[in-house]
């Protein structure tokens, strides 16, 4: 007998419908599996023979051949097991049930019959949605699905479970859906650093705009937790941005057991012995990098020069655009990469050079070799570079608190909503994100502001990518103060985050 089911697979972020049809016939007991299935697939025969027994069903000893369709795409992962058993098990009578069209199954199967959590289930259920399909997922991954609107799930715990549900004799419960909830992220408080008034005021902007953050300074100054303390003061994630990040997560199997969605803003701080692939995502099956991992949130280089100069420069596409497109025979993966990015670094190999408190020990062509570790491209896509300074005694001693993370997230959020006002439909959710026309149209500034520009870009040798990105934070330091137009103190203000006469 020949039974069809449907399950699904993924490449990179993006799922496919896969038709799973299993034929049981006479002859030489055989277990073959056709469709481009990989080693992971094809090893499914021995978890799917073992289920089926321990679940106390016979498994047939007769010749089975699974087609997983379309034939030219590649079958990777476990999730296929639920769809190959029940395809046996209906081929052979044991599920009566003969209309499968309207399911999609998905789930790993372990050995006595149980089923294990599924990666990618959040994007699997948003397809089964667009194509009005019931799905059919582990109790564990239910939460996960359920936040996918009208959309019919079914939560199985087993094999035996899933039997039984087809075959009527019970009813499927369905996972209870809990309205979604932004959660405030674990890390720094700013009223925990002491001193630092300019780079607390650099966090605030970065935050504000989603601009691109660099801090220079020596050890022990703070700059780690400075940027650790930034996740608190970003506004909460709003729905789709909590599915888009989940969604990425779902695939790498990031997301916690029974949590569901992702409520808080992610924050990705990479060791600086990192693979060009695993920071930007790619391998011989496209996976996403630290970039992605970090949409939407917070993506940390510590000590930046220590890492390899090749993956380094592998961040100027997601860093303007985006996303990642990683290109392989079978196809074009695409990855979204919308991050805001900050870096440390010390200013030369022993970290105090420029300190009036310790002496440097490097020459001044260490100095420029230390600091030419990064390039100037990857240095110009930088918004703010803030020196940081060792922090005083008397503030390090004294008791004055400072701004709470709170406090500072109720400015960022209101210069977030104002720039939601002004974009209105158009393609931009923050000031970073200005381009071209809209750059010009949204940022024009009075005629003070653009004369100390002019002559900035002329002393400072700005370069054009360099122009407007100045252009872009003066109109986040215009959005925190409330004003609309441009003027020539914001100007000022953006400019003095143009450190080391960056170009």
């Amino acid at each position: 007998m020949l039974a069809r089911l449907r399950s699904a697979a993924l490449f990179g972020v993006d799922p496919s419908l896969v038709h799973v049809e299993v034929d049981v016939s006479f002859g030489l007991p055989a277990f073959n599996m056709v469709g481009l299935p990989d080693s992971s697939v094809r090893e499914s025969r021995d978890r799917v023979r073992s289920a089926i027994e321990n679940s106390g069903f016979e498994f047939p000893a007769k010749r089975i051949t699974i087609n997983l369709a379309p034939a030219d795409v590649r079958k990777r992962g476990t999730s296929f097991d639920l769809a190959i058993a029940v395809g046996v098990l209906a081929a052979t009578g044991v599920v009566t049930r003969r209309e499968f069209d309207g399911l999609l199954l998905l789930g790993e199967l372990s050995l006595d019959g149980r089923i294990q959590p599924a990666r990618g289930v959040l994007p699997v259920a948003l397809a089964a949605r667009r194509n009005k399909l019931v799905l059919y997922v582990p109790e564990t991954s239910g939460r996960e699905a359920a936040f996918v609107p009208d959309l019919d799930i079914r939560l199985v715990s087993s094999l035996a479970d899933t039997v039984a549900v087809l075959n009527a004799q019970r009813q499927a419960p369905t996972p209870v859906r809990t309205p979604f909830e932004a959660r405030r992220p674990d890390g720094g408080e700013m009223a925990d650093i002491k001193g630092q008034r300019t780079a607390k005021r650099a966090l605030e902007i970065a935050a504000a705009g989603r601009h691109n953050l660099l801090f220079v300074g020596p050890p022990g100054a703070g700059k780690t937790m400075m940027a650790r303390s930034l996740p608190g003061i970003l506004p909460a994630p709003g729905f789709d941005e909590a599915v888009e990040t989940t969604v990425i997560h779902s695939v790498l199997g990031l997301v916690p057991p029974r949590e569901g969605i992702l409520g808080q803003r992610p924050f990705r701080a990479p060791h600086h012995t990192i693979s060009d692939a695993a920071l930007i995502g790619g391998g011989r099956e496209p996976r996403p990098g630290e970039v992605s991992l970090a949409h939407n949130g917070v993506l940390f280089l510590d000590e930046i020069p220590e890492f390899d100069r090749s993956t380094l420069e592998v961040l100027r596409q997601p860093i303007e655009d985006g996303m990642v497109r990683v290109a392989r025979a079978a196809g074009i993966a695409t990855f979204p990469a919308s991050f805001l990015l900050v870096a440390a670094m010390n200013p030369c190999a022993c970290g105090y050079a420029g300190s009036a408190a310790r002496t440097c020990r490097c020459t001044p062509l260490q100095i420029i070799r230390y600091r030419g570790r990064l390039s100037g491209p990857l240095r110009d896509r930088f918004d703010l570079t803030v020196q940081v300074r060792p922090v005083p005694a008397a503030a390090l001693t004294g008791s004055d608190p400072g701004e709470t993370s709170q406090d500072v997230r109720t400015r960022v959020a209101a210069a977030r909503a104002r720039q939601l006002r002004r974009y209105g439909a158009e393609p931009s959710w923050t000031n970073a994100d200005l381009r071209g026309a809209r750059l010009s149209r949204h940022c024009a500034l009075e005629a003070d502001g653009r004369r100390l520009l002019q002559r900035a870009v002329t002393r400072l040798g700005l370069s054009a990518r360099g122009y407007d990105r100045v252009r872009r934070v003066a109109r986040t330091i215009a959005d925190l103060a409330g004003e609309s137009v441009v003027g020539a103190p914001h100007v000022a203000e953006a400019l003095g985050y143009r450190a080391w006469g960056d170009t």
